[in-house]
């Protein structure tokens, strides 16, 4: 069995798209995934299945929302692997960064050409941000919640599908897929 890490974009913010843990496990659990584990509300699942394709996977598990809530959710899938080396190589984590302000926007797959330079104006004072594949670092030091650096601004320049998470939740997820 691999274990795999499904995140959840848009569900359980601001009242909008709820779902309870306990159901989402139950949808998870009904499509013959194992071990399946949540952590906090915002839609991170962590789950076991013999299956390889993660890109399969996350339309599995759209579909199952969809049928089983009513509403579209984006997914992104990672193997515990894939997020081990997204972890250790983040260049952001350099030890001078205060890790409270890391973050990681996964996306749902490569970005074609975009303009690098268009995303970067939008940088404020000393934040970073690098574009590696499917895998945006950030440093917001002022807070995520005052960047100007979005989830929203990030899909609309990438075009492609993006979640973010916090690097604590980053950290928590991996060390739930390895045990």
């Amino acid at each position: 069995m691999n274990r795999y890490i499904a995140i959840l974009r848009g569900i359980n913010v601001s009242g909008a798209k709820i779902i309870k843990m306990e159901e989402l496990r139950r949808t998870f659990q009904k499509q013959g995934f194992e071990n399946v584990t949540t952590y906090i509300q915002s839609g991170n699942v962590v789950f076991s299945t013999a299956e390889t394709a993660t890109s399969q996977l996350a339309l599995k598990i759209a579909e199952s929302i969809k049928t089983d809530f009513g509403f579209d959710v984006p997914v992104i899938v990672l193997s515990a692997e894939e997020l081990k080396t997204i972890i250790t190589n983040n260049p952001l984590n350099n030890g001078t960064n205060d890790t409270a302000f890391l973050h990681v926007t996964f996306l749902a797959e490569n970005p074609a050409a975009f303009n690098f330079s268009d995303i970067e104006t939008k940088k404020q004072g000393d934040e970073e941000i690098i574009i590696f594949g499917k895998v945006v670092y950030l440093y917001c030091p002022h807070g995520y919640g005052k960047t100007k650096l979005t989830n929203t601004f990030l899909e609309s320049k990438l075009k492609v599908t993006a979640t973010t998470r916090n690097w604590k939740t980053v950290n928590e997820l991996l060390r739930m897929a390895n045990h």
